[in-house]
C-alpha cells in the first residue's frame, strides 16, 4: 500500500515532479477535485483506471493551463475557439478530434479518435499543470461510481493509500464537475451538464445543442461522466421527495423541509443553486455515512429546479441513483 502524502499549497514543483515521474497526484480545479496523472505516460493512465477502479471504456479528461496548449493535442474549430475564448479557465470541457500527433496516450480517451480537454480555472490547479509541463488526465479524484470530492480530507477517505500525493487547495468553489460538449459532429452534443450552465453555451452558438442520454453496460461512451449508474452513495437514492420517513435521511433543498427524516442536509436554505450545486457531494457523502451508522435505510431527496447548476444537480443524482451499472 503506498503512503498518500498530503502536501500544502507551497508544494507545487514538488507535486509536478511526481507527476512528470509517473505518479498520480490529485489536485483542486474549481469543479471537483482531479486524480492527475502524466496523461502521455501509459502506465500513469492505467495506474488512475486501476486506483479508481473505473472501467476503461470511460474516458478521461485532459487538463492544460492554456487553451493554445489543450489545442496542440486537440484540433478546434471555430465553435471551438469562440467557446475557449469565453469559457476557458473554467468548468467546461470540448470533445474534439485527436489531431495526427497527439501526446495523450490512447487509452486516456478509451482508444477513441477523440479527447475530452480543458483549461481548469482553479489557480493552483493551473500553476500544477504549468510546473509539470505535460498534459493532465485527471477524472474526479474519488473510488469510481462513488461520490466526488470536494475537500483533500474527501480525497483522502476514498483514495488514501492509493496515490502518492494530494496537492492541498482547500474546498472546491464550483462543486459540480464540468460540462461536457462534444464538437466532433456537425452539431455540439451536450454530454453531460455540469458548472456552466447550458443556456450560457447556447447563447454562445448559432444553434441550439443536441443531447445525449448516459451509456449503458459496456457501450462506449464519447465522453465522461455518462455512465447511467454514477456519483453514487452507498445507500439507495429517492428521488422527488416531499416527505421523508423515520429511516431515511433526507437530502434537503429551500426553506420548507418535510418533517420525519432521521437527519437532514439542505443543500441550500435559501434556494441558491449554486450553493446547492457547492454542497451537493458533501452532502451525499455525510448523508451516507449518517445514515449508515444510523441503520437508515436510504436517503430522499427533494426536488431541485432544471434550471441554471440545477440541471447538472439532477443529472448527478439522477446517475446517484440509477442501478448500479456492474464493473
Amino acid at each position: 500500500m503506498t503512503t498518500t502524502r498530503l502536501l500544502p499549497a507551497s508544494a507545487v514543483e514538488e507535486a509536478a515532479a511526481l507527476l512528470r515521474a509517473g505518479a498520480l497526484v490529485a489536485f483542486p480545479t474549481e469543479t471537483v477535485y482531479g486524480l492527475g496523472a502524466n496523461a502521455t505516460d501509459g502506465r500513469a493512465v492505467a495506474a488512475v483506471f486501476a486506483a479508481k477502479g473505473r472501467p476503461r471504456f470511460n474516458p478521461l479528461i485532459c487538463h492544460y493551463p492554456e487553451a493554445e496548449a489543450a489545442f496542440a493535442d486537440a484540433a478546434p474549430d471555430e465553435r471551438a475557439r469562440a467557446l475557449a475564448e469565453r469559457f476557458w479557465p473554467g468548468p467546461l470541457t470540448l470533445v474534439l478530434p485527436r489531431r495526427p500527433g497527439c501526446r495523450v496516450d490512447l487509452l486516456a480517451g478509451a482508444g477513441l479518435d477523440s479527447l475530452g480537454v480543458r483549461v481548469p480555472g482553479h489557480p493552483l490547479g493551473r500553476a500544477l499543470l504549468r510546473a509539470a509541463g505535460v498534459p493532465v488526465a485527471a477524472p474526479s479524484a474519488n473510488p469510481s461510481g462513488a461520490v466526488s470530492p470536494t475537500t483533500a480530507e474527501h480525497v483522502l477517505e476514498g483514495l488514501g493509500g492509493r496515490i502518492a500525493a494530494v496537492l492541498d487547495g482547500g474546498p472546491c468553489p464550483v462543486g459540480v464537475e464540468s460540462t461536457v460538449l462534444d464538437l466532433t459532429g456537425e452539431r455540439p452534443v451536450l454530454l453531460r451538464p455540469g458548472g456552466v450552465p447550458t443556456e450560457a453555451i447556447e447563447a454562445a452558438l448559432p444553434g441550439p445543442l443536441l443531447r445525449a442520454g448516459p451509456s449503458e453496460g459496456t457501450a462506449a461512451p464519447r465522453g465522461p461522466g455518462m455512465l447511467a449508474s454514477h456519483y453514487a452513495p452507498a445507500l439507495p437514492l429517492r428521488l422527488g421527495a416531499i416527505s421523508a420517513d423515520a429511516d431515511e435521511a433526507l437530502l434537503g433543498f429551500g426553506r420548507r423541509l418535510p418533517a420525519g427524516a432521521a437527519v437532514a442536509w439542505n443543500l441550500s436554505d435559501s434556494g441558491d443553486l449554486a450553493e446547492a450545486a457547492s454542497r451537493l457531494f458533501a452532502g451525499l457523502r455525510w448523508l451516507d455515512a449518517e445514515g449508515a451508522r444510523l441503520g437508515l435505510r436510504g436517503i430522499a431527496a427533494m426536488p431541485v429546479p432544471d434550471t441554471g447548476l440545477g440541471a447538472a444537480i439532477n443529472d448527478r443524482l439522477a446517475r446517484a441513483a440509477a442501478p448500479r451499472t456492474p464493473l
